[in-house]
């Protein structure tokens, strides 16, 4: 049997969780579910597993920035609710590289091209994103590389 799509993933999970009466998930699920079925039209195909995982990415960065205009607005009973969406869309996320390995990957690649200082991050960057493709939050890749980069030109 093939490996279900992600859109019949979140539909299965979707009835499971009507069935339990779980209201915020079955809320939070219907978004995703809109937001893969709106890419699939997009794309005219299938979304596949990078395209799916940058629909959750997106959800739960909307949740965030949601959540934080809530708590500026003092609205923390909503920010909570925001942050609870965002940890039910995080569970959709393929494990992703830890940050050991990125350091592991940064401080390879800057070896072997013979980089050092925050002014060579444009060349590292690229390399790195093209490496972990969405599956490292590429700020943590940017964190990383920059203390990569300085701890090697001193």
């Amino acid at each position: 049997m093939a490996e279900p799509t992600p859109q019949q993933r979140i539909e299965s999970d979707l009835r499971t969780a009507m069935k339990a009466s779980e209201k915020e998930r079955v809320g939070t699920l219907r978004m995703l579910l809109t937001d893969v079925k709106n890419e699939r039209i997009r794309r005219g195909g299938e979304v596949d597993e990078a395209g799916f995982v940058a629909q959750v990415r997106k959800g739960i960065k909307r949740c965030e920035e949601a959540a934080e205009q809530f708590d500026k607005g003092g609205r923390a009973e909503q920010a909570a609710k925001e942050r609870r969406e965002a940890e039910i869309l995080a569970s959709y996320l393929p494990a992703g590289p830890s940050e050991a390995e990125i350091r592991a990957a940064v401080e390879a690649y800057a070896a072997e091209h013979d980089l050092s200082g925050p002014q060579t991050m444009g060349r590292v960057m690229p390399a790195m994103i093209q490496r972990f493709e969405g599956r490292a939050d590429n700020a943590v890749v940017s964190r990383v590389a920059r203390e990569v980069l300085s701890q090697r030109s001193g």
